[in-house]
C-alpha cells in the first residue's frame, strides 16, 4: 500500500503517499488551528503566527530560512484557515530531511522577537486593507460573518486591524503552546518518500512537540441573514448562500455534483442561463464549504447596477427549479468532472501531501482512492434532489457590495425562494 500511517508515541500521527514514479517530496505539518479556534480579543492570531514562524527561530534568522530552501531549489510556504494552519514544502527527494528540520524549526522554536512582530504586523494590516480594497474578495469575509454570526467561523481569518497590532510576542507563545501539539497536528508527505525513515526523521525532529493541545474547537451554528454595503463602484458584488453539509454528512458527494451542476464551469445551469443566455453577469459561480460541524452553499454574482433588477429573479428561479431536479445527462458530468478533479489532483505530490493530511484530521484515516470514486459513482438525481431541497430550505444569507440602487429588499429576495 502506497499509503501508510504511523502515529508516534506523542500522538503525533505520520503519514505518508509513496510515489515511484516522481523524484520530488511534498512535506508539511497540518495544525488543528484555525479562525474558529480564536476567541474574539485575538482574532487573527492563527494567521499572525502562521507569519511570524517565517521571521527566524532560535537558531535561524527569517534570510538564512529563505536561503536554505532556496539553495536547494525548494518551496516553503503556508496558509491559515478557518479550522486549520498548514506549513508546507517541496523540495527533490535528496533534501527531505533539510526539508522536515526547517518545518520544525519554525513550529517549535520561533523566536517571536518583537522588532520583526511590529514589522510582520504592519505586513497584515496591508494585507487586510488589500483584502477591503478588493471587492470580489472581501464579500465573502462579509457573507461569512452574516452566515455566522457573533461566533468564531464568521470571523475574519486576516483578524481586524486594532487586534492584529495589538497582539503581543507574549500572547503568540501563549497561543502557539496552547494550540500547537501532538494531539492537534499532522505531519505528512507525498512522492519520493520512505515511509520508515520518514517516521524516524520526523519523531526526532518533533521530540520537544508537546503532547496535547488546552484547547478546543468551538461549535459552528448557522443562521443567515444580510449584509449590505454601498461602494462607489461601478458595479454590484453579490453573495447568496445557504447552509451546508459537514463532511461526513451522507449527502456530502451529492452536494457537490448539485454545486457543479448549478454553477460550476462553463456548462453548469448558472453560467449558461445568466451569463451566456442573458448576459446579466461577468461572473457567477457556485461553491461550497464544508467543516467538521457544518457547511456552506454560496452563489458569487459580478454585475453592473442596471441588471441587477433582472438578475435576482432569475438566480432564484434557477435555485428553485434545481429542487425539481436533474437530467440524467448532468447527473453524468458531474461525476466526471469530480472524478477528473480527482484524479488528475492525484498526479501532484503537493496535492496528494495536503488530501492525506486533511483526510487524517477529518477522518481519523486516509480514504483509498477507490472507496471515494465509488461514492462519486453512487451520486444520482435522487440524492441531488434531496441534497437541493435540504440545502436550500434552510434560511437564505445575502451579503451585497457596491452600487446597490437597484437591488430589492432582503425580505423580497427571500420572497422569491419561497
Amino acid at each position: 500500500m502506497p499509503v501508510r500511517v504511523t502515529t508516534l508515541p506523542s500522538g503525533l500521527r505520520v503519514v505518508t503517499d509513496r510515489m515511484d514514479s516522481v523524484e520530488t517530496v511534498a512535506v508539511g505539518a497540518w495544525v488543528a488551528a484555525g479562525t474558529r479556534h480564536e476567541t474574539a480579543e485575538v482574532n487573527g492570531i492563527s494567521h499572525l503566527l502562521e507569519h511570524m514562524a517565517f521571521k527566524g527561530t532560535a537558531r535561524r534568522s527569517a534570510q538564512m530560512i529563505a536561503e536554505e530552501m532556496d539553495n536547494v531549489g525548494g518551496q516553503l510556504n503556508a496558509y491559515t484557515s478557518r479550522d486549520h494552519t498548514a506549513y508546507y514544502a517541496k523540495v527533490l527527494k535528496e533534501d527531505l530531511d533539510l526539508a522536515v528540520d526547517i518545518i520544525a524549526d519554525i513550529l517549535l522554536n520561533p523566536a517571536m522577537d518583537a522588532d520583526e512582530l511590529a514589522k510582520e504586523q504592519h505586513v497584515v494590516v496591508q494585507e487586510i486593507g488589500q483584502a477591503n480594497d478588493t471587492p470580489d474578495d472581501i464579500i465573502f469575509d462579509h457573507f461569512q460573518a452574516t452566515a455566522f454570526k457573533n461566533q468564531p467561523m464568521g470571523w475574519p481569518v486576516l483578524g481586524k486591524e486594532k487586534i492584529v497590532r495589538a497582539i503581543t510576542p507574549d500572547r503568540l507563545k501563549k497561543y502557539l503552546a496552547a494550540h500547537y501539539a501532538a494531539d492537534t497536528m499532522i505531519v505528512s508527505a507525498a512522492g519520493a518518500v520512505d515511509h520508515d525513515a520518514f517516521v524516524k526523521l520526523v519523531e526526532a525532529a518533533f521530540a520537544a512537540l508537546p503532547r496535547r493541545a488546552a484547547v478546543s474547537e468551538s461549535r459552528a451554528t448557522y443562521n443567515g441573514g444580510d449584509f449590505r454595503e454601498e461602494r462607489d463602484l461601478e458595479q454590484a458584488h453579490l453573495v447568496l448562500g445557504f447552509g451546508g453539509l459537514s463532511f461526513d454528512d451522507a449527502d456530502f458527494y451529492n452536494l457537490g455534483a448539485l454545486s457543479t451542476i448549478l454553477g460550476e464551469g462553463m456548462s453548469s445551469r448558472l453560467f449558461q442561463e445568466i451569463r451566456e443566455k442573458r448576459g446579466l453577469v461577468y461572473a457567477v459561480f457556485s461553491s461550497t464549504q464544508s467543516f467538521s460541524d457544518c457547511g456552506l452553499v454560496q452563489i458569487y454574482m459580478g454585475t453592473g447596477i442596471d441588471d441587477v433588477p433582472q438578475l435576482i429573479p432569475v438566480l432564484c428561479g434557477e435555485i428553485k427549479k434545481i429542487t425539481e431536479g436533474v437530467s440524467a445527462d448532468e447527473v453524468k458530468r458531474a461525476r466526471a468532472q469530480t472524478k477528473a478533479g480527482l484524479l488528475m489532483s492525484l498526479e501532484s505530490p503537493g496535492s496528494r501531501c495536503s488530501q492525506r493530511a486533511r483526510q487524517l484530521m477529518i477522518y481519523g484515516r486516509t480514504l483509498e482512492t477507490a472507496e471515494i470514486l465509488a461514492k462519486v459513482e453512487a451520486v444520482d438525481a435522487a440524492g441531488i434532489k434531496r441534497a437541493a431541497e435540504r440545502v436550500f430550505s434552510t434560511a437564505p444569507t445575502f451579503a451585497a457590495l457596491g452600487n446597490l440602487k437597484t437591488l430589492e429588499e432582503f425580505s423580497a429576495i427571500k420572497a422569491r425562494l419561497v
